[in-house]
């Protein structure tokens, strides 16, 4: 393709061409593809999808443009999220009252390369047969596309397996986070009287995760994957939440699992949500794996096993817990109906959830709101004594 100014290459070979948007360079990164109709703003500053370049199966991207509201990380590393999208059509032209920015203009601010005028079908199908390939992303606004090297790219990038990318996507200091969530009246408010006091242990956590505390009375303290068990403690919190975030969870918990163990002796409330869900499973005794082409989208069924509910979550995972592994005291709680892996885990006697799914729901259906409900109430027992 002579015209081309972008162009994915995947470790097998394979090359697509087409045009290129956003950031101009080269990123390297695993692809997957999310199945998500809206909130592509938030899946693409989700730092859980670090180092992953995201293939979006729905065609028309960019119609609501871009806004200072919808990001999703809470600290400046965490910024570095997606490094890549890839668009069946052009980007669309913005049209929405609350577009502040077009797309493409955001995209290329954020560093992040995008690429449409391929075939994303043919590379779903390819990522649902296979699996998610190590992949290279070009965008030569010039052209003269070195496909050869771009090639070589995918195939020397070292892959997430074993990868603790969490660390590179928190700060290091510690900060109080009080906003709610938004309204189309009001925005994003500050809290009111807190309830309770969480601490949150941030792996790349998501803002709407620390809103939905916010929103159940529940002021955050943010700390980072490395600090102690002791020192959580010592803040006294009602509650501690291990976060979501990138990359494999055996290698963050080698980091990290001493701190979650001692937590989770110590009898204090936890929730754990996505690759927290993974880590508290481990420091139980469980082990993870990784998937063929993981959880991604706003339109994944998963039940609940203890009201037979069924909600409609959002996701993005590569790796799960495999429910063969659960000590006995540890039930799963959850499923996805999709191809039956683990979505969620509680403890026998104990108050500690989690679940694989996002239930801050940021993009995605709402079902999912009511844990941090439950949360609470664990919080609000456990005072109780």
């Amino acid at each position: 393709m002579d015209s081309a100014t972008g162009a994915l290459a995947l470790e097998d070979g394979t090359v697509f061409a087409g045009y290129g948007s956003g950031a101009a360079g080269i990123r390297a990164g695993e692809l997957c593809f999310n199945t998500a109709m809206t909130g592509y703003q938030e899946i693409l500053t989700d730092p859980s999808y670090a180092q992953q370049i995201v293939l979006f199966t729905f065609p028309h991207i960019g119609n609501v443009g871009a806004n200072p509201e919808d990001h999703e990380e809470s600290t400046p590393p965490a910024s570095d999220a997606a490094c890549g999208a890839i668009f069946r059509e052009p980007i669309t032209a913005p049209s929405n009252w609350r577009s502040a920015e077009d797309f493409g203009a955001w995209l290329a601010r954020r560093g992040i390369i995008g690429l449409s005028g391929v075939d994303t079908r043919a590379l779903t199908r390819r990522i649902r047969e296979q699996g998610m390939p190590k992949a290279a992303l070009c965008h030569k606004p010039e052209g003269n596309i070195d496909f050869a090297a771009l090639i070589e790219t995918a195939l020397t990038w070292p892959g997430l397996d074993g990868a603790d990318l969490a660390a590179d996507v928190v700060q290091e200091a510690a900060f109080e986070h009080t906003e709610g969530l938004w309204t189309p009246a009001a925005g994003h408010q500050p809290m009111g009287n807190a309830e309770f006091h969480v601490v949150v242990v941030d792996f790349g956590v998501k803002k709407n995760i620390l809103r939905n505390l916010a929103n159940v009375g529940a002021r955050a303290t943010v700390v980072n994957g490395d600090a102690g068990a002791e020192d959580i403690l010592a803040l006294k919190p009602d509650g501690v939440v291990f976060s979501n975030g990138p990359g494999d969870p055996a290698a963050t918990f080698a980091r990290s699992g001493g701190m979650i163990g001692t937590l989770v002796a110590s009898g204090i409330p936890i929730l754990g949500i996505c690759l927290g869900h993974q880590m508290l499973a481990l420091a139980l005794g469980a082990k993870t794996k990784k998937m063929a082409q993981g959880h991604h989208g706003a339109n994944h069924p998963v039940k609940d096993l203890a009201t037979g509910k069924v909600e409609i979550v959002s996701m993005n995972h590569g790796f799960t817990v495999d429910t063969a592994t659960l000590p006995a005291g540890v039930e799963e709680s959850h499923r996805s109906l999709f191809d039956g892996t683990n979505s969620g885990l509680s403890v026998k006697g104990r108050p500690i959830i989690s679940v694989q799914h996002h239930p801050e729901a940021s993009p995605g259906p709402q079902d999912s709101f009511y844990l941090f409900d439950r949360f609470a109430d664990l919080m609000r027992q456990h005072r109780a004594g």
